[in-house]
């Protein structure tokens, strides 16, 4: 009829949906990642909330009938005022300077060489990827064989050079760089792929517009180049930053803190007070103020992402 009004064909395939139908869509959500959730806060956030708890309290791993010792904030001071932690922190510190560095310049330098396409490029970068898809086990050993005399590469080639016995890993300055150079052989192709990912979304009507303006090389990097890779540099710089920071497995296999205390870290202080001290409240207290480090150090991060996009803004406006 004419005074009625046709209700669309779209509207009546998909009626409206009721306060109650949305309540229970929602409720079904929820019971889908229930189980993921129990699972995350089991093997999560318990440990953690464990491990806190722990940190206020003298209590030894290896002494179960022993009542933990309720201390405060007594093993936080105890590591803020113990000069073996600072240098620990030291060590650290430069591991993560040097490797962090080296790994950025190898994985531009290998970004630069892959990024266009040449003969024989995927089997090439087949074998470049391969180091970063092996065991850090397996490359701590390896690179400890490679630096121990009589019979590694390096000591063998020095000492056949020079007539003398070379043992990198004798010295605090050497076994550093050893340790330095195993983490850069191993996660550069790491940098590469960010890197490459980044270059991947450069516009090229940029690209064409340098091209015509007969721009420089460091003007193509500057201008082009740098702010299109610079979130992704970032990020990169930010997970190689966290993984040696952490890192305990190479420095375990290759100088096992050695020689002495110099090449000792947070993590394997860490490891030493929890599994060979059992100072579990003194480990808990440790791992806590490396966990507050890194807090920090994503902070930081994302508040540099947050300035680019703010300067990207105010240039676009």
């Amino acid at each position: 009829m004419g005074g009625v009004l046709a209700m669309p064909a779209d509207a009546a395939a998909h009626p409206p949906r009721t306060s109650r139908g949305m309540f229970a869509s929602a409720a079904s959500g929820w019971q889908l990642v229930a189980p993921a959730l129990i699972v995350l806060c089991v093997m999560n956030l318990l440990p953690i909330l464990w491990s806190l708890g722990m940190s206020f309290f003298r209590y030894r791993a290896d002494r179960l009938h022993t009542p933990p010792r309720f201390l405060g904030l007594g093993n936080y001071i105890d590591l803020l005022t113990d000069d073996d932690i600072w240098e620990r922190v030291t060590n650290t510190g430069q591991m993560i300077l040097g490797s962090v560095l080296l790994q950025i310049l190898v994985g531009a330098a290998l970004t630069l060489l892959f990024y266009r396409p040449f003969a024989g490029r995927r089997a090439i970068l087949m074998l470049v990827l391969t180091p970063m898809l092996l065991s850090t086990v397996f490359v701590g050993t390896f690179f400890n064989f490679f630096f121990l005399p009589p019979f590694g590469f390096v000591s063998f080639v020095v000492g056949a050079l020079s007539g003398h016995t070379f043992n990198p890993l004798a010295s605090p300055s050497g076994a550093m760089a050893c340790l330095i150079v195993a983490d850069a052989w191993m996660w550069s192709p790491f940098v590469m792929l960010m890197l490459m990912a980044g270059l991947s979304g450069v516009p090229k009507h940029l690209c064409e517009a340098a091209a015509i303006d007969r721009a420089t090389r460091w003007q193509y990097f500057r201008a082009v180049i740098l702010p299109s890779v610079r979130g992704v540099l970032l990020l990169a710089v930010l997970f190689r930053t966290i993984e040696s920071f952490n890192a305990f497995d190479l420095i375990f296999t290759i100088t096992n803190g050695g020689p002495g205390t110099s090449t000792e870290s947070l993590s394997t202080e860490i490891y030493g007070d929890a599994f060979v001290l059992f100072e579990t409240g003194r480990a808990s207290a440790l791992a806590n103020f490396s966990t507050f480090v890194i807090i920090v150090l994503v902070n930081l991060y994302f508040q540099a992402i947050r300035q680019r996009s703010r300067a990207i803004g105010d240039g676009s406006a």
